[in-house]
C-alpha cells in the first residue's frame, strides 16, 4: 500500500526536525513508554520530567482519545506513573476494535485557554490538496468537514501567507494571523516535502510565546521511501488499533521488500479455521468477500496475497509461513486452506505451485494432524501442470486436496470449502497449454484472416483510419500548436495502433506480437523498444513462424523521431524512473495513450502526471496495472496472459461487451467470465490499483458509451474512493444509456473489527460512502445491474446479454478460427515437450548448482587446501610481505575467479581454438582477449565507483539515485542466476572471511547498504563476486598497514584488481584447453539451426 499511518511521535519528530517551522515551541520534549520501560529511571534519563507539568496518552492510532478518557492532563511525574499503572497493558474496546494499550507518549503540559486552540488539517485528493482550518479546536471541535474554512491548492501549486489569511483566517484575531499564516504555509511545505497524504493537528495552540502542536495524526506515502529515506530515517508503521503486529507479518513484509513480486500477509484471527493463500491483489479481496458472505467472517484467519511472478523459493517461504501459523492450534471442526486466484497474466503457475507443494510436503504431518482440507483453483500460464502437481501431492501425502481450473468459477471453491455446495468428483479437464499451437479446426491450412468486427456491428467498424502522423522532424514544442490540448481520444486502440515499449521486456513484447498475429493484423503493434542501458541495436522476435527485428533505442527522442506513426507508449520503467520517463513521453504530441505498469509510484508524482496528461489530452492507463486489451486490435504487454488463454477467452476477435476494472488479475478473470456468458469482449481496461489511477472508471465508461460496437458495459469496482458514484450520476442523468453491470469488491471490510489495508493501495475506505457495500447499493438504486455477490456476476452478465440478443441489439456472428502460432522453444522446453543436444562437453567445471565446482570438488572444499600463491603474488605484484589474512584473501579471490563454466565468452574462445588444433598460448590468448568492460572488467570499475561515492560522502541512496539519473549501471551489482533469496555461496564465503579478519570494512559495508537498496527493486541486483572483490580489495589495501593512501589508490587506478581476475581466470582457461585435448574433441562447427539468417528482402528474393 502507499498511504500508511504513522505514530504521533514519528509525525512530531518530522515537524520538529523542520527548520522552517521556527514558531513551534515544544520541540523534542517527549518520552516514549512501553511495557519494557523502567518507570523508575524516567527522571534520570529525562530530567525535565521533574520540572514540568505533564500530559500522557496512548500513541497507537486511536482516534478521539480525549473523549475516551485516554489522556492524562496536567500531571506531575508521580501522577503520570500512577496514570500509567491504570492504563498500561489494559485491554479496551474502541468501536468494534478490541486491543491492549502498550505504547504511550509523555509530553510537557501547555497551559492555555480555549480561545487559543485551533484546528488544521491537510489532505490529498486526485486534483488537489485541501487545507482545512477552524478557529476552534480540541475535543469538542465537532464536524470540521462541515464547518471548517477550506483552501484548495491545485496539484503542483504553492500556498502563500496571503491566501491563508484571506481564505482560512477570517475568524482569527489579528494578533495571531501572521504567526498562524506562516505556520500553515510552513506546514504545507513540510507536508509536500515529506510526502504526507494526510496531516491533522488538533488542537494547535497559539499563545504569546508561539505555536504548540498538542495532538497530531498523519499518514505518509510509504512508496516515497526511495526519495525521502534521508529525511524520514527509519520509520516504523504501527498496525491499526485492535490488531497485533505479528513477527510473521514482519517476516513476509521483509520478503516483499527484497522481492520484485508482491507478498502480503495480515493476521485477522490466528485461531480461525479458514485460511487463504490467494494470488493477486484483486482476487484476494474477492475471496475474502465470498468467505464473509457465506458466514465465515469470524473464522477467517488471515488476509494476504502473492502476485507479480514470485519465484519458487519466495512462494515456498510464503506458504510455509501460512502452514506454520495454521498448524499451531487445533480446531474441533478441522481447518480449510483456500489456495485460489484469478487467471494469471504472466505468472508461471506451475513454478509458484512447486514452492507451495514443497511447503505442503514439509508440513504434511501437522496438516493431517490438524485435519486440514485444501481447495485449489487457478488459471494462467502452465496452470495445468501446476494443478497436476498439486493433485499428485494430495494423493501421495493423503491430505485431501481438491483441484480446479478455469472451468470452475473463481470463488466456487469457497462454497465447497465451507460446505455450501457439493464438491464435484471429476471436474472437466482443460486443454493443455501446448494445445494452442494446433490448428483449432483440424484443417491442414492456417486460416488467412480472423474476424475483426464485433458480433453486433459490420466488419468495417474496426478498420479505422490510422492516426495522423506527427511531423517527425520537428521538436515537440513546434508541434504543440497543432494539437488540440486537453481533448482525449474516444478510440484508444485500433488494428493499426503502433506502440513503443519502454524497458527490455522481451516476453511481454513477444506476447504482444503473438496476439497481433493471431488477430490477423497486417503489421506488428510494437514499432520499437526504448532501453537506456544499451546502445542502439536490433532485438530479435517472432512474427508467427518467421523471425523479425525490432529496433531498440537508447533514448526516447530517437525512437519518436524515427517512428512518427507511434501513438501509444507502454512503460515498464521501474517505480523510480516511471515518473521521469512518462514526463518525457508526454513531450511528444504523437503519443495519446501511455500505459504505466509499475507499482509503487509515489502518489504525489502520479497526481502531477495526471494533471499534465489532462492538459495535453493524453490518456494514462495505470500505474500499478497490467494494461488493457482490445480483441482483434491491440493488447498492452502481458494483458490476457498466454495464447492458450487468448484463444480460450476468444480475445482474438471482438465481442459486444466492454469492461473496466482496477485489478489486472481480475481483468483476466473478467475475460473468462464474459467469454463464457456472452459473445466476448470488445475492449477491457485495468485502470490500476493505486489510489489515483491515471484514468477513472467514468473516463472509460463514457468512451464505451460513445463506441457503437459496444452494447453493454461491465465495471468491477472496489472499496475505496468515490469514482463509482459518477457512474451512478451518469445513469441517472441518462448520459449512460447502455446496460451497466457493476460489482464493487471489498464488501468484507465492513465486517472486520479493525481496518484492513487490502492488496491495492487504493483499496481502503476512509468514510462510509467509500465502502463497497454503500457503492453497490448506490449503483443498484441508480439502475445498474448489481449482483448479490461476485459469485453471481457471471449469471447477471449472461442475463443482460441474453436480453440484448432477444431484443436484436446483439446479433451473434459465426466463429472464425484464428491463425495458429508455434510455441517458443524456451516455453516448450519448460513444458518438457522437446530436447536439444548440447553443443559442448566439459569435465572440469560446473556452475549450475548451489555452489561452484572445479573438477568435481566443491568450492568450499577447494578452500581447505592451503596453497601459497597469495604470498608469492604479494611479493611479485605489491613488493610487500602481506599479512597472512591478506594472502589467504588473495588466494580465495583466485580460487573463485578461476572458472565459471564453458558457456562464458573467454572459455568458449579457448575451447574453439583448442578444438581447431591451436597451441596452448594461442588458445589462452583467445580467451583472455575477451576480458573487458562486458566480461570480467567489473572489479576495477566497481572499486572506482564505490570508492568515489564513499570518499565524497555520498549516502548510499543518493549514489543509487545519481547512477539511475545518469543512466549508468552500478558495476559489481547484479547476477543472472543468483539473487537475495538464492545467494551466491562464493560471495558469502568471502564475506565471512573478510568480516572476521580485516581490520576495517568501511567500503564493503557501504556497498552492502547499496545492495539493500538495489535488491528492494529487483532481487537479483545483488553485490556480485566481481563487485565484492573490488570493494573488499580497496579495504585491504587501505587498512592492512603496508601501503600509504596514495599507494593504495594508485594500485586500484593502474588495474591491479583486474589482474586478479586475469590471473585467476587463466587457470580455468588452461584447464579447458587441456580438457578438450584429453577428450580428443574434433573441429567445432556451430549448428545451422542455432543461427538466424536475416537478409534484406531484395537479397532473399
Amino acid at each position: 500500500m502507499s498511504a500508511k499511518a504513522i505514530s504521533e511521535q514519528t509525525g512530531k519528530k518530522f515537524l520538529y526536525n523542520n527548520n522552517t517551522l521556527a514558531a513551534v515551541q515544544n520541540r523534542f520534549r517527549y518520552v516514549n513508554v512501553t511495557p519494557a520501560t523502567d518507570l523508575n529511571r524516567l527522571a534520570q534519563e529525562h530530567p525535565w520530567l521533574l520540572t514540568e507539568r505533564l500530559v500522557v496518552k496512548p500513541d497507537q492510532l486511536i482516534k478521539r482519545r480525549g473523549k475516551l478518557g485516554l489522556v492524562g492532563i496536567n500531571l506531575d511525574l508521580q501522577g503520570v506513573k500512577e496514570w500509567l499503572k491504570g492504563h498500561l497493558m489494559k485491554e479496551i474496546t474502541v468501536g468494534r476494535a478490541k486491543g491492549v494499550l502498550k505504547n504511550f507518549l509523555i509530553e510537557p503540559f501547555v497551559p492555555h485557554t480555549q480561545d487559543e486552540e485551533f484546528y488544521v488539517c491537510i489532505y490529498a485528493t486526485r486534483e488537489a490538496d485541501h487545507v482545512l482550518f477552524y478557529h476552534e479546536g480540541g475535543v469538542e471541535v465537532g464536524d470540521v468537514d462541515a464547518k471548517a474554512q477550506r483552501l484548495t491548492v491545485a496539484v503542483d501549486d504553492k500556498l502563500s501567507d496571503a491566501q491563508v489569511k484571506e481564505q482560512l483566517l477570517t475568524h482569527v484575531p489579528d494578533d495571531k494571523k501572521d504567526v498562524l499564516a506562516s505556520f500553515i504555509v510552513g506546514l504545507f511545505n513540510l507536508y509536500e516535502d515529506l510526502y504526507f497524504t494526510y496531516l491533522e493537528i488538533n488542537p494547535l495552540v497559539v499563545t504569546k510565546d508561539g505555536v504548540y502542536v498538542l495532538d497530531l495524526a498523519g499518514k505518509i506515502d510509504a512508496t516515497a521511501d526511495f526519495i525521502c529515506k534521508v529525511k524520514w530515517g527509519d520509520v516504523e508503521f504501527p498496525p491499526p488499533f485492535g490488531r497485533e503486529a505479528y513477527p510473521e507479518e514482519a517476516y513476509i513484509a521483509d520478503l516483499d521488500a527484497k522481492s520484485g513480486a508482491s507478498l502480503k500477509l495480515t493476521l485477522l484471527n490466528p485461531q480461525g479455521r479458514i485460511w487463504t493463500m490467494v494470488a493477486g491483489g484483486g482476487a484476494s479481496v474477492v475471496y475474502s468477500d465470498t468467505i464473509c458472505d457465506l458466514g465465515g467472517v469470524d473464522e477467517l484467519a488471515n488476509y494476504g496475497e502473492y502476485s507479480g511472478a514470485p519465484s519458487e523459493q519466495q512462494t515456498y517461504d510464503y506458504a510455509k509461513t501460512i502452514l506454520s501459523l495454521m498448524t499451531r492450534e487445533k480446531h474441533p471442526e478441522g481447518k480449510v486452506l483456500i489456495i485460489g486466484g484469478s487467471i494469471a497474466n504472466f505468472t508461471n503457475v506451475a513454478a509458484t505451485f512447486k514452492g507451495i507443494v514443497r511447503a505442503i510436503k514439509d508440513y504434511q504431518g501437522p496438516l493431517k494432524e490438524h485435519e486440514v482440507s485444501i481447495f485449489v483453483r487457478r488459471g494462467g500460464p502452465n496452470y495445468q501442470e501446476g494443478l497436476r502437481v498439486m493433485g499428485e501431492v494430495g494423493k501421495t501425502t493423503g491430505i485431501p486436496i481438491h483441484v480446479f481450473g478455469t472451468e470452475t468459477h473463481m470463488t466456487a471453491i469457497v462454497g465447497m470449502a465451507l460446505g455450501h455446495r457439493p464438491i464435484p468428483n471429476l471436474p472437466p479437464v482443460a486443454v493443455h497449454t501446448a494445445n494452442f499451437l494446433l490448428n483449432a479446426n483440424n484443417s491442414p491450412m492456417t486460416p488467412a484472416s480472423s474476424r475483426t468486427a464485433s458480433f453486433s456491428e459490420p466488419k468495417t467498424a474496426n478498420d479505422v483510419t490510422p492516426p495522423k502522423k506527427s511531423k517527425a522532424g520537428l521538436p515537440p514544442e513546434a508541434q504543440a500548436s497543432s494539437v488540440c490540448s486537453g481533448a482525449k481520444a474516444t478510440t484508444l486502440f485500433s488494428s493499426h495502433t503502433k506502440a513503443i515499449v519502454w524497458g527490455m521486456q522481451t516476453r511481454a513484447v513477444q506476447g504482444m506480437l503473438d496476439f497481433d498475429y493471431v488477430c490477423s493484423r497486417d503489421q506488428p503493434s510494437v514499432a520499437a523498444i526504448v532501453y537506456p542501458f544499451t546502445g542502439d541495436h536490433k532485438q530479435k522476435f517472432y512474427w508467427g513462424h518467421k523471425e523479425i527485428l525490432v529496433p531498440v533505442y537508447k533514448n526516447m527522442a530517437d525512437a519518436m523521431k524515427k517512428h512518427p506513426e507511434v501513438d501509444v507508449m507502454i512503460s515498464f520503467a521501474s517505480l523510480r524512473s516511471a515518473y521521469d520517463s512518462t514526463l518525457e513521453a508526454m513531450q511528444y504530441p504523437q503519443v495519446h495513450t501511455i500505459a504505466i505498469i509499475a507499482e509503487g509510484i509515489p502518489e504525489a508524482q502520479t497526481r502531477k502526471l495526471i494533471k499534465i496528461a489532462d492538459e495535453k489530452g493524453v490518456t494514462i492507463i495505470g500505474p500499478a496495472t497490467v494494461g488493457g486489451i482490445k480483441p482483434g486490435c491491440f493488447k498492452i504487454g502481458n494483458t490476457g496472459g498466454m495464447l492458450d488463454n487468448i484463444l480460450a477467452s476468444k480475445l482474438y476477435r471482438p465481442g459486444s461487451v466492454a469492461y473496466v476494472s482496477r485489478s489486472g488479475g481480475m481483468s483476466n478473470e473478467l475475460n473468462n467470465i464474459i467469454s463464457r456468458s456472452t459473445d466476448g469482449v470488445y475492449e477491457g481496461v485495468a485502470i490500476g490499483g493505486d489510489r489515483y489511477p491515471g484514468t477513472t472508471f467514468m473516463d472509460h465508461v463514457l468512451r464505451y458509451q460513445d463506441t457503437p460496437g459496444i452494447k453493454m458495459i461491465v465495471v468491477l469496482g472496489e472499496i475505496g474512493g468515490t469514482d463509482e458514484y459518477k457512474i451512478c450520476q451518469g445513469i441517472k442523468d441518462e448520459v449512460i444509456t447502455k446496460p451497466v453491470v457493476c460489482w464493487c469488491i471489498g464488501t468484507c471490510a465492513t465486517m472486520f473489527a479493525s481496518e484492513v489495508q487490502f492488496g491495492h493501495a487504493g483499496a481502503c475506505a476512509h468514510q462510509a460512502s467509500e465502502t463497497a457495500v454503500a457503492k453497490n447499493q448506490a449503483l443498484r438504486d441508480a439502475g445498474a445491474y448489481v449482483p448479490k455477490s461476485f459469485d453471481e456476476l457471471g449469471d447477471v452478465i449472461k442475463s443482460v446479454y441474453d436480453d440484448l440478443v432477444a431484443k436484436g441489439t446483439i446479433v451473434p456472428a459465426q466463429e472464425v478460427p484464428p491463425p495458429t502460432v508455434p510455441m517458443d522453444y524456451s516455453w516448450a522446453r519448460e513444458l518438457g515437450l522437446i530436447r536439444k543436444p548440447a553443443s559442448f562437453m566439459t569435465s572440469i567445471c560446473d556452475e549450475r548448482g548451489q555452489e561452484l565446482i572445479y573438477a568435481g570438488m566443491a568450492i568450499t572444499e577447494v578452500f581447505k587446501e592451503e596453497m601459497g600463491i597469495g604470498g608469492v603474488l604479494g611479493l611479485l605484484w605489491f613488493q610487500r610481505r602481506l599479512p597472512r589474512y591478506a594472502c589467504q584473501f588473495i588466494e580465495m579471490c583466485l580460487m573463485v575467479t578461476a572458472d565459471h563454466g564453458p558457456a562464458v565468452s573467454g572459455a568458449h574462445n579457448t575451447i574453439v581454438c583448442a578444438r581447431a588444433g591451436k597451441d596452448l598460448i594461442s588458445s589462452l590468448t583467445s580467451g583472455l582477449l575477451t576480458i573487458g568492460d562486458r566480461f570480467g572488467g567489473a572489479l576495477d570499475a566497481a572499486a572506482k565507483q564505490f570508492s568515489k561515492a564513499f570518499d565524497s560522502g555520498m549516502l548510499p541512496m543518493e549514489f543509487v539515485n545519481k547512477m539511475k539519473k545518469d543512466g549508468k549501471l552500478i558495476m559489481g551489482i547484479g547476477h543472472r542466476v543468483k539473487s537475495i533469496n538464492n545467494p551466491d555461496m562464493r560471495v558469502q564465503i568471502l564475506k565471512d572471511f573478510v568480516k572476521q579478519h580485516f581490520p576495517s570494512t568501511q567500503l564493503l559495508d557501504y556497498a552492502l547498504e547499496v545492495e539493500k537498496i538495489t535488491t528492494s527493486k529487483k532481487p537479483n541486483l545483488i553485490l556480485n563476486v566481481d563487485g565484492f572483490i573490488g570493494v573488499a580489495f580497496v579495504d585491504l589495501l587501505r587498512t592492512c598497514g603496508g601501503f600509504t593512501r596514495d599507494e593504495a589508490d594508485e594500485f586500484v587506478e593502474i588495474g591491479a584488481l583486474n589482474g586478479i581476475f586475469v590471473l585467476g581466470r587463466s587457470m580455468g582457461f588452461i584447464g579447458h584447453y587441456l580438457d578438450q585435448k584429453r577428450l580428443k574433441q574434433g573441429l567445432y562447427r556451430h549448428p545451422w539451426d542455432d543461427i538466424s539468417y536475416v537478409l534484406p528482402e531484395h537479397m532473399s528474393m
